[in-house]
């Protein structure tokens, strides 16, 4: 990683999740760059925070013979100090990842795992403090139900059930900033990064003058209007 990616990288880490997307809705991406619906399975220490480019999976169903297979497995091939990102299909209910990926991306230095799917094992990756956010959990494994099919492509994840009128789908590209929290998951263009960390760190500071306000007793309506001109 470049001396300018780390730079970037330690000054998103230090931003959360809500600031990010204030930022990126204010350089007009409609979405804030929230994937809805993915929660933090593992650990449990509400602290952990999650932030690296990310490295992307695409899962398509086991029944799909025309995709493409690959010639290795997805997580020995994720970069050191990446998030894995990985895209399964809407409507199946098993797990992509257990705790022997864990494992496995834990050796190469892997950050942590972003799923638009299910995991399993979660006492195993709870044991290893290894950061798995997830829309959910099963006790059933990747086969016969999906298979990985494409690594380091653009995984578009849309809300199972949302139309895009109603909110926009989120394109992760390979290398885009993926932060992550208790209140949950973000991606940031890689070409916004830097845009996105000087506009967070001024709704931070107009954010710390309202509380200050709003304690000392003055209205929400006034406060806001004082210090967000509205």
């Amino acid at each position: 990683m470049s001396s300018n990616a780390t730079d970037i990288q330690a000054a998103l880490a230090e931003l959360s999740t809500c600031e990010i997307s204030d930022a990126l809705i204010k350089l007009g991406t409609p979405h804030g760059g929230h994937i809805p619906d993915i929660h933090m399975l593992s650990p449990t220490d509400s602290t952990t925070r999650l932030c690296g480019p990310a490295y992307t999976v695409q899962m398509v169903l086991g029944s799909d013979t025309s995709a493409p297979k690959l010639s290795a497995h997805f997580v020995d091939t994720a970069p050191e100090g990446s998030v894995v990102v990985i895209s399964a299909p809407h409507r199946v209910k098993n797990a992509v990842w257990g705790g022997l990926m864990t494992a496995g991306a834990q050796s190469r230095g892997a950050r942590g795992v972003v799923i638009s799917g299910r995991c399993r094992d979660l006492a195993e990756h709870r044991a290893a403090s290894f950061p798995v956010f997830a829309r959910g959990h099963s006790t059933l494994g990747q086969s016969p139900f999906t298979r990985p099919s494409a690594v380091n492509v653009p995984v578009v994840i849309d809300s199972p059930g949302v139309s895009q009128e109603d909110f926009p789908v989120v394109e992760v590209t390979p290398g885009d900033w993926m932060v992550a929290d208790e209140d949950g998951v973000v991606c940031i263009p890689r070409g916004l990064a830097t845009q996105v960390i000087t506009l967070a760190a001024k709704g931070r500071e107009v954010d710390e003058r309202c509380m200050q306000d709003i304690k000392a007793g003055k209205g929400v309506q006034e406060t806001f209007k004082q210090h967000r001109g509205k």
